[in-house]
């Protein structure tokens, strides 16, 4: 999943909430305007809640029914398989520790966007503050009013309204509109030239007006309002609903007053009169009388009549919804089974193009009803070095000699080293010997079937039964190679071609493979043979010669040739610093054995297969172990 998937979803919820309140708000047009700006300001909160926090929220709060015991099947891959019951570990270390790479770090463009936004959100608060430092310093510097008519008319509409804590009345020789300052203690900054440009009955409206928006509050809505918009700057319509916030609350103020008594007549000459004696607050949290577009405000003045009240069951509709847009995100959480904690799942890698998920419903008893080994014996190995090998012999033998449990859990999921992260220090150096008896299974042909062997299931059980393995899946965007046909005309190479093998013939039908000796060219039998920079398939699919490869770079290989079908296949290489796992061993191999002037695998998989490993990136699975412990020897 992308880093900004989060971000992506909360904006497409609340641009669709925003929708629907402006289809809401046409509805409730001939009703009173704090309706509509209630509305507005629901779709502003929306953005600063996420639906998330709320299915989150339920999800702490509510009662969850027991988890389906609902599986997601993932088809992965191994490195090396043998029809003929036997899987051998070459001596060379494949199973290093996974790479810094692997680590994986957020896309290289995510700083961009992230500076991008911030620098965007920077610049919008520093220009609020320094407008806010300005209108409060004007604040600060303004006079005390204590006694006179503009006072006196102010307590006596604060009395007509039921205010009981009095507005704070300054006189500012400041060329700012009337405007009341601040969110707690409310403060209305009086232009001290007032008196002498308007009537009592014209002052009286002003004050009406300046008294329905701290009885609003529209101060702390319009402050919370600036802050959806320097989170959200890059989005239009954000600025859209705060827009429509100020159109509708210098509305529901111009309603007040006339309800107050106000003559429209004197209340639209005041307004203009204002606007040119005066100049506009610059912020949208300092409430005066000019705001909202002036033509249509004056307009709906003198002819609007009064506004339709709210019946009884379109109150009861606007709550209704409002409840449920709350709720229903926590009831979802509520009822969401809990998140599964993967135990023995199968981990979807990327080295196909297109991963096959099947969901398969398992009936309760289905942990009792995994395949299981019949007998099994795990002992420390303390050998102090030596090849690592696992062998699945025909009538169910399954054999394990001086392994790591990391070891085991990349043959038990199909995995690479570097998909294969977390758990204790010990899982890389503590080794084991494990010999077993369990169902007989075809590992190869589960392997091009893209499932799990029986093998590999009951070892999966072993794991979780003896090591107390606790394990989960994560996806992460990395470096990896795409496996494509290199030539225009799709020819292949000299050295890759259909198969013809029987492999899924009965063990004693099989060509043998003889484990001692490495990779040759030639005609290979069933499975995939790895060497010191040789490797022969027979009658394997290029999805398995693309996990293959993924063990040899040490890096996710994905089949994008489009071919279906089995292959032979012969591939020789120079081990480089292409191959880390090989490139070292071939250091210390003995002289002939490694061509040093030979090709590197890129080479070698152009020339020889006609293919080509094209380096992208893109999402690979991982398997994050939470828990593992110590087995009792047995």
């Amino acid at each position: 999943m992308s880093v900004l998937a989060p971000v992506a979803n909360h904006l497409w919820q609340s641009t669709a909430c925003a929708a629907l309140v402006a289809l809401a708000a046409l509805g409730f047009r001939r009703h009173g305007a704090a309706v509509r700006h209630a509305l507005w300001l629901a779709a502003s909160i929306k953005f600063l809640v996420p639906f998330a926090a709320l299915v989150a929220l339920g999800g702490a709060l509510g009662i969850r029914p027991p988890a389906a015991a609902d599986s997601l099947r993932r088809d992965v891959t191994i490195v090396i398989a043998d029809p003929g019951g036997a899987f051998a570990m070459p001596p060379l270390d494949l199973l290093a520790p996974a790479s810094a790479a692997a680590s994986s770090s957020p896309a290289a463009w995510l700083p961009v966007v992230l500076t991008i936004w911030a620098a965007g959100s920077i610049v919008i608060l520093t220009v609020w503050i320094v407008r806010w430092r300005r209108v409060a310093a004007i604040a600060r510097a303004g006079a005390p009013i204590e006694d006179g008519r503009d006072l006196a008319a102010l307590r006596a509409i604060e009395r007509r309204t039921g205010r009981k804590r009095p507005i704070a009345l300054v006189s500012s020789d400041a060329a700012l509109e009337p405007g009341v300052f601040g969110i707690v203690r409310p403060v209305l900054v009086w232009p001290a030239s007032i008196a002498r440009h308007l009537g009592d009955d014209q002052i009286a409206t002003i004050l009406s007006h300046e008294v329905a928006h701290v009885r609003r509050l529209d101060n702390l809505a319009a402050a919370m309002h600036m802050v959806v918009e320097a989170l959200f700057w890059f989005h239009p319509v954000v600025w859209w609903i705060g827009a429509r916030q100020i159109e509708e609350r210098e509305r529901a103020c111009d309603e007040a007053v006339l309800r107050s008594g106000g003559e429209p007549e004197v209340y639209a000459e005041t307004i203009l009169k204002a606007c040119r004696l005066y100049l506009e607050s610059p912020l949208a949290c300092v409430a005066g009388v000019t705001g909202s577009d002036l033509t249509r405000r004056i307009e709906r003045i003198m002819t609007s009549g009064r506004p339709r009240t709210l019946s009884p069951w379109r109150k009861a509709l606007l709550a209704a919804g409002g409840v449920a847009a709350i709720a229903a995100p926590i009831a979802a959480g509520a009822a969401a089974p809990p998140p599964r904690r993967i135990e023995h799942r199968e981990i979807m890698t990327a080295l196909r193009v297109r991963p096959r998920l099947t969901r398969q419903t398992a009936p309760p008893s289905a942990a009792a009803a995994s395949p299981r080994f019949e007998v099994a014996s795990v002992k420390p190995n303390t050998s102090g070095g030596g090849p690592v090998r696992i062998q699945t012999s025909p009538g169910g033998r399954f054999t394990a000699i001086n392994v790591t449990l990391k070891n085991l859990v990349q043959f038990a999921y199909r995995l690479q080293s570097f998909q294969v992260s977390g758990g204790p220090d010990w899982i890389n150096a503590a080794r084991f010997d494990i010999v077993a008896k369990g169902v007989d299974g075809d590992l190869f042909g589960a392997d091009q079937s893209g499932q799990p062997s029986p093998a590999q299931l009951m070892l999966r059980a072993l794991l979780a039964d003896r090591f107390k393995l606790v394990v989960r899946n994560e996806s992460r965007d990395l470096p990896m190679y795409a496996l494509i046909v290199a030539r225009a005309d799709g020819r292949l190479g000299s050295d890759l071609r259909r198969s013809t093998l029987q492999c899924g013939a009965p063990p004693a039908d099989r060509q043998a493979i003889d484990k001692s000796k490495p990779a040759e060219r030639g005609d290979p039998s069933c499975g995939i043979r790895l060497g010191l920079g040789t490797m022969t398939m027979g009658g394997a699919t290029l999805a398995q010669l693309a996990s293959t490869l993924s063990g040899v770079l040490d890096r996710c290989v994905v089949d994008r040739t489009a071919l279906d079908g089995l292959f032979d296949a012969s591939l020789k290489w120079t081990p480089d610093q292409s191959t880390p796992g090989l490139a070292v061993k071939a250091g210390f191999a003995p002289a002939g054995l490694v061509d040093p002037n030979g090709a590197s695998i890129f080479t070698a998989v152009q020339e020889q297969l006609g293919l080509k490993l094209d380096s992208q990136k893109g999402p690979v699975a991982l398997l994050i172990i939470d828990r593992a412990e110590r087995p009792t020897e047995n």
